[in-house]
């Protein structure tokens, strides 16, 4: 099988780093294309609530907290621009052509409309090993983007993430979706 069109799902944890040189491996195996990729969920900043008078919020105060949400949404989106262009980079330095993409959207269905907009043949991404209540009350993107995602899908293992297994970074390939 061979992979054209990788789409990486970098995030900000530790696992990022193996994610990123899998998909570096495969792309030079396979003179494939990366899009390095990340779905950022910030709490875009909103009007105030129509009842804020009515419980002693001033304007002033409302002002101050939507000021403050607009800063930290701008820093987010720098931090993770930085980070993407620095994996862009590492990419091109070992010449595979990149480009990188984010998204301020749920980052399973933001991969996987990614993936299919971008025609991606595969999707990289990690998966930190969340199980039993973590699982259902945090959700799983790698569940979800293996059960909905347009292409095959490689997934890395967080060290640790099951006890069972041997220790060090697991890979998972599905390939095909639903």
């Amino acid at each position: 099988m061979s992979f054209k069109r990788i789409l990486v799902a970098i995030d900000q944890s530790p696992l990022a780093q193996s994610v990123f040189q899998q998909a570096l491996e495969l792309a030079l195996s396979n003179q494939a294309n990366l899009l390095l990729f990340h779905c950022l969920l910030i709490d875009s900043p909103s009007a105030p609530p129509p009842f804020s008078s009515e419980v002693g919020l001033s304007p002033q105060v409302l002002d101050q907290v939507y000021q403050a949400q607009q800063i930290y949404a701008e820093q987010q989106v720098r931090e993770i621009k930085t980070l993407l262009h620095n994996y862009c980079q590492a990419a091109t330095r070992q010449g595979v052509q990149s480009r990188f993409d984010y998204r301020m959207i749920d980052a399973g269905s933001g991969i996987c409309q990614m993936a299919t907009s971008w025609g991606a043949d595969l999707i990289v991404m990690g998966r930190r090993g969340r199980k039993g209540w973590a699982e259902v009350l945090l959700g799983s993107v790698s569940n979800y983007v293996l059960h909905h995602a347009p292409c095959a899908v490689l997934v890395i293992q967080a060290e640790g993430a099951n006890t069972a297994h041997e220790s060090g970074n697991r890979v998972h390939l599905t390939v095909g979706g639903s």
